[in-house]
């Protein structure tokens, strides 16, 4: 397959990450860079061997640039899809879509009619342990889904840098919830079925700034389950757990002791081996066949509009102190 000609656009430590999975793939050519930051393009041009974009526009004017991987901030995710998708560029765009719901539903509808792939990197749900669960439920083995617990806690003490939008209220509103919980969620909706209505509490307990470190959601799926999701980046190291419960099978994963399985019946539960699967260029080579082959992405911009929902349905519900539905957010477009 022809390797896709892409430029990277707002560079930042998850634009190497981003740039080092297309490097580990035969599928991508990164022929430039750009961000306003002279010393930062100049950085990436040098370790990535691309050249240095005068400007967006530049790289919008050039025919030979097939598609953009976006790491720009949340809110110019709105202006810089749209700038590409004027210029007949596709988009790989960083999670969340945007900072509010009305933009990501834009953007959604931005994409259709351009025509483009706008593909949303939410590589959580392609951990192999995750995927295993999948193809159990869809085989019907876990029957009846009833419950469901997760974690995603990271130590971020000391390690943030308070200028970065990342960690502010006005960038990430939502705090930790929004920028590493809204993985969980989409695991969630994708085993679980989709969310409904969720009640949310966060606190700001360790960290400097104005954003919350900590944060729990009770999530209601439209098929009567209940989840519970905690978010944090006060615990003390990285840690992630999901559990899934069914009427006639459960699973365990955590980070340190890899997935369990146990069917009803059993009092014990079984290891499950999975491979440690290279999540980040599996969805950056899902964006490549999409384009090539005319195909649409597994999380598109669609998906993660409504993601974003459940998350902003969290964030009213803590401010407010009452069940938030869904729905409700998908209409306000907040």
């Amino acid at each position: 397959m022809k390797p896709l000609r892409v430029a990277v656009l707002g560079i930042g430590w998850w634009s190497d990450v981003l740039a080092d999975a297309c490097k580990r793939s035969s599928l991508f050519d990164i022929a430039t860079c750009f961000t306003r930051s002279a010393d930062k393009r100049a950085a990436f041009a040098a370790k990535y061997k691309c050249a240095q974009a005068e400007s967006y526009e530049a790289i919008l004017k050039d025919a030979s640039i097939e598609a953009i991987i976006n790491t720009t901030p949340n809110n110019i995710h709105l202006e810089t899809t749209r700038a590409a998708a004027d210029a007949g560029k596709h988009v790989f765009l960083d999670k969340p879509i945007a900072n509010t719901v009305a933009e990501g539903r834009e953007i959604a509808k931005i994409g259709d009619k351009a025509g483009i792939v706008l593909a949303l990197g939410y590589q959580r749900r392609r951990e192999s342990h995750f995927r295993w669960i999948k193809n159990e439920i869809d085989a019907g083995r876990f029957g009846k889904l009833v419950q469901a617990e997760g974690n995603i806690s990271r130590d971020r003490l000391g390690k943030i840098d308070l200028t970065s939008w990342r960690y502010q209220s006005t960038g990430m509103p939502g705090g930790v919830m929004l920028q590493i919980g809204i993985h969980y969620v989409d695991v969630l909706e994708m085993l679980m079925g989709e969310v409904k209505r969720v009640t949310g509490r966060s606190n700001q307990l360790v960290l400097p700034g104005d954003n919350p470190d900590v944060a729990n959601l009770i999530l209601e799926h439209e098929n009567g389950a209940l989840s519970n999701l905690t978010a944090s980046y006060a615990s003390a190291s990285e840690y992630y757990m999901m559990n899934i419960y069914g009427k006639e099978a459960s699973a365990y994963y955590d980070l340190f002791n890899g997935l369990r399985h146990l069917k009803r019946g059993e009092t014990k539960a079984k290891p499950v081996a999975t491979e440690n699967n290279d999540t980040i260029r599996e969805e950056l080579d899902e964006f490549v066949h999409c384009i090539r082959n005319g195909t649409k992405p597994e999380t598109d911009a669609h998906w993660a509009a409504r993601n974003l929902a459940v998350i902003k349905a969290g964030v009213r519900s803590a401010r407010e102190g009452r069940a938030v539905d869904v729905a409700e957010i998908l209409k306000s477009g907040e």
